[in-house]
């Protein structure tokens, strides 16, 4: 019983300091307008950017691949997990993002999470490695360079002056600069461009984790790298399957040799179960769709709410930070005035998440507006004058 009150009182410091996360049960499918606990919602909070988690075709997709192959894998990859589905998709991943890579190929894993970790662990397993990341990299990120045997250090949010007087400092025969693309939080983008130029000077790697730019940046949906033009064998990327694509899991895409590295030796690779083939299966209609006329009108749909939103904003304490992606920030400052204005749209059925440190910097409690290509701009309208009401009471 002593050891459950020490676990009690952690959960009642927590709850003192109004950092307390609840956890809600929706009814119906991924979708703007859902049915929670119950009540109907119109939600602000998914990460289904284009509105491809009950898309028809994905959904008929999934139910076709389980009639082909089940429900499960049955085991990992390396031992007789690994199905048709699943090559077939590392396939048509690496020639998606080929365009960007040297003599690329593509790996899937069951999680974001997962490749993240993968990925630092893999390249950056030596003592004598240096690891360079972002300070506002997402905790899988941060995560993975803690795992890894390498060295790390941390440099300030897109700050390319600090970048490159640590590259320049560097004697490290293998040197990782680990960045997201888009900042989850705040919705902004890394400067790749300049950070790509660092890494070829100082012939280092730049691992580009694109959880939110694959199927939203670029003319054909190929992620952040085809929003800047890159291309570079220095690049290693990372793409999420469960946001845009609107299904589940994520892939590393970089030089051949590199993939069959991480195969060889990526310990939550090699140790995990592999995903269901039929998520493969459906993701390669949602990878088609990505790329098709269909995505790009659901991309130019999805800019158009953004600067909706961002027009019909007229905050006077809190403060809208600037993106041009579909991660919108209102930034409130206080962890107990986040919860309120959360709770007050919530009881309007708007549904927008109170985000609180340690995600988010103390003091900077914010609610996270995420749009998705299923939202109409009649509801992005309803939101903002909600917020634009609630900000004054």
């Amino acid at each position: 019983m002593d050891l459950i009150a020490t676990i009690d009182r952690k959960l009642q410091e927590l709850d003192e300091r109004s950092l307390t996360r609840r956890r809600r049960i929706v009814e119906t499918p991924c979708a703007p307008r859902l049915e929670v606990g119950g009540r109907p919602m119109l939600a602000f909070c998914s990460n289904d950017y284009l509105g491809l988690a009950a898309h028809p075709r994905v959904v008929a997709a999934l139910r076709e691949g389980a009639e082909l192959y089940g429900a499960g894998s049955g085991a990992s990859h390396l031992i007789s997990g690994h199905g048709r589905a699943h090559a077939q998709l590392e396939e048509r991943l690496a020639e998606f993002e080929g365009p960007h890579l040297e003599a690329a190929r593509a790996l899937y894993f069951c999680t974001g999470y997962m490749a993240n970790l993968a990925t630092l662990c893999t390249l950056g397993d030596d003592l004598d490695a240096e690891i360079f990341s972002e300070s506002l990299n997402h905790a899988s990120l941060i995560d993975g360079a803690r795992l890894a045997r390498a060295s790390v250090k941390v440099y300030p949010h897109a700050d390319l002056d600090a970048l490159a007087l640590l590259l320049a400092a560097s004697n490290a025969p293998t040197k990782l600069v680990v960045t997201d693309s888009v900042f989850s939080m705040d919705g902004d983008l890394a400067p790749l461009p300049a950070m790509l130029a660092l890494c070829e000077r100082h012939g280092a790697w730049l691992v580009v984790d694109d959880a939110h730019g694959f199927g939203t940046l670029g003319a054909n949906g190929r992620g952040a790298l085809e929003h800047f033009a890159l291309r570079s064998p220095n690049l290693v990327y990372i793409g999420t399957l469960g946001k845009a694509a609107g299904v589940g899991g994520a892939f590393v895409a970089a030089h051949a040799s590199i993939i069959e590295l991480m195969i060889q030796r990526a310990r939550p690779y090699i140790y995990s179960t592999a995903a269901p083939p039929a998520l493969a299966h459906a993701l390669l209609t949602s990878i088609e769709i990505i790329g098709s006329a269909e995505g790009a009108a659901r991309r130019a749909h999805l800019h158009s709410l953004i600067v909706r939103f961002g027009g019909e904003l007229d905050l006077k304490r809190w403060r809208h930070a600037p993106s041009d992606t579909a991660i919108q920030p209102v930034i409130i400052g206080s962890n107990e005035e986040a919860l309120r204005a959360g709770a007050g749209l919530y009881g309007q059925g708007l549904w927008v998440p109170a985000i609180r440190p340690p995600t988010v910097p103390a003091g900077t409690a914010r609610l996270r507006v995420t749009l998705s290509a299923a939202h109409t701009h009649e509801e992005v309208t309803q939101l903002a004058a909600a917020l634009n009401e609630l900000e004054r009471t």
